[in-house]
């Protein structure tokens, strides 16, 4: 059957020259044509995600105008607007895929809100409310998907060009107007306005040749940071992100330009945002003068202590405060939200779990509420004015804290010290294991299953006292994931997820020492005690 498929790809016009070389060059190759037809992309909240390349499992235009026309058969019975809004970043083919969806859209008679240069996740978020755009929950996802799968991938997307969109009015780009109201509303989540203009903050910053370079450096700009340096290498929009092959802010190797760049000019902060700039990772300057970097659950920890106590410090803070973390996400913010009185909630895991806390409150009058959300994958946001996470305000707010601690002679890494003196040597460690090829997902739910029906007593010695299955939501109160969690005698927790994006399961350790060797001591002990579970 795929096969057949392939051979019906290699007869059609498939406009872009590209696939046709790839087809004719895995001619004969059983695997290479397998791979490529014998399954297809699936769709969720997030989209789709894959591998450029011909075929129904990769990302080329004709699975982009497929995915297109199932959400096309969905906006068309939801009423309101009948508006889509759409950007891109700068990985390749970003602006073809875009303009694509567009042609489908209108096609369809939808009206396209369409960005004119690339803008990052959080844009995108903004103008979906700005245009009172319809919001995909997972019920829609799934009714999307069902059309998806009826509609044939090279035949049954309707489709106009899109000159023919722009002339009939429905395709129209993004107003000035929308993008300037996103920067206000990023700058109105300032905790201390004015304070970083005199504060003499140095930063050495990276778009990882992504979309953050305009939006970050003009919102710095407009609260008083003037002394950025650009990593050159990685300022502009660059799809082949050659100076750094996985352009993650999670790793050190996106941030090694940056680190190089900011020894050499002495600068107080290294910061560098993902390409779809939703997040962001630093590495913060020590008293010897070295840089650590910060992870996503330390900089979650750093920015809700210091939102809460800048607040309460200018009056700021609303009545019955609410912030938002993942279940996977430190259970040291816990304590720090408790120390300010504040209502922490934990959702699954995925922004757009946040986003419902969001929407909740709103629906309720009490939006507010809503003072920050994050998740240890370094994604972050203040502010109640999109649905999801946000690396340019993540981004102002890191450098206004970074500013506000140079300002009284500390630092965040000195807060940082400050924080684990108090409330106790939090360690948060994430392990991956791939699963790749066409086998990859049924071993991971062969692992799953494994667990459920054998479940540990024991990790390294440890003693499991708590067992918490997110796949039963009548005991969780959450919407069915399929996460396990782990509570061990001494306090530590044991996560196992399998990502919604890629082949690959991930391992949550949290870990309390009396400092940072003991913590991590345990947290290898136990790493390599569920090892030859996950193998």
């Amino acid at each position: 059957m795929y096969q057949d498929e392939y051979k019906r790809w290699l007869a059609a016009d498939l406009l872009d020259v590209d696939l046709g070389t790839e087809l004719r060059g895995i001619e004969g190759d059983d695997d290479a044509i397998k791979e490529r037809f014998a399954v297809a992309l699936k769709f969720g909240t997030a989209g789709l995600r894959g591998t450029l390349g011909a075929g129904t499992n990769r990302m080329n235009i004709w699975v982009v105008r497929q995915a297109t026309q199932g959400v096309a058969d969905w906006v068309k019975t939801q009423g309101g607007t009948q508006t889509v809004a759409i950007s891109y970043d700068s990985r390749l083919k970003g602006w073809n895929f875009a303009r694509d969806t567009a042609g489908v859209l209108a096609a369809n008679g939808i009206n396209v809100r369409i960005y004119d240069e690339l803008m990052p996740v959080p844009a995108l978020s903004f103008a979906t409310r700005y245009y009172k755009c319809k919001q995909m929950t997972d019920d829609a996802a799934a009714v999307v998907y069902d059309s998806i799968q009826k509609t044939d991938v090279l035949t049954g997307a309707k489709y106009m060009s899109f000159s023919e969109g722009v002339e009939k009015g429905l395709i129209r780009f993004v107003g000035d107007d929308c993008k300037d109201a996103f920067y206000q509303a990023v700058e109105a989540c300032q905790v201390r306005p004015g304070l970083a203009r005199t504060a003499g903050l140095k930063l050495v910053y990276s778009p990882l040749n992504g979309t953050g370079l305009v939006p970050v450096t003009r919102v710095l700009k407009d609260m008083g940071i003037t002394d950025i340096t650009i990593v050159p290498e990685q300022e502009y929009p660059n799809g082949y992100f050659t100076t750094c092959s996985y352009p993650n802010p999670e790793i050190f190797a996106a941030l090694e330009k940056g680190l190089e760049l900011a020894k050499k000019v002495d600068a107080d902060l290294m910061l560098a945002t993902d390409p779809d700039a939703d997040r962001v990772g630093i590495a913060m300057k020590c008293p010897d003068g070295s840089f650590e970097l910060v992870s996503g659950n330390e900089m979650g920890v750093l920015l809700l202590d210091y939102i809460c106590a800048g607040r309460i410090e200018k009056g700021t803070m609303p009545k019955n405060p609410v912030a938002v973390k993942s279940i996977v996400s430190t259970p040291l913010a816990d304590a720090v939200a408790a120390y300010y009185g504040v209502e922490l909630r934990s959702v699954l895991t995925g922004f757009k779990w946040i986003g419902d806390q969001i929407a909740g409150l709103e629906a309720a009058g009490e939006v507010e509420r809503f003072i920050f959300g994050f998740e240890e994958s370094y994604g972050y946001l203040a502010g109640p004015y999109v649905r999801d996470k946000d690396a340019v305000v993540a981004s102002m707010l890191i450098c206004e804290m970074a500013a506000y601690y140079r300002s009284i002679g500390s630092s965040i890494k000195q807060r940082l010290e400050e924080i684990y003196a108090q409330y106790g040597r939090y360690l948060n460690k994430v392990d991956s294991y791939e699963f790749p090829g066409l086998t990859g997902m049924d071993k991971m739910a062969s692992i799953m299953e494994g667990l459920r029906k054998e479940p540990p007593a024991e990790f390294a010695g440890r003693k499991v006292v708590r067992k918490v299955d997110y796949a039963k939501p009548e005991e969780t109160g959450l919407p069915k994931a399929n996460v396990l969690i782990y509570g061990l005698e001494d306090g530590a927790t044991v996560v196992v997820r399998p990502s919604g994006t890629e082949p690959k399961i991930k391992t949550y350790f949290t870990t309390l020492g009396k400092n940072l060797e003991e913590a991590q001591n345990e947290k290898d002990e136990l790493a390599a005690a569920l090892k030859p579970v996950l193998s």
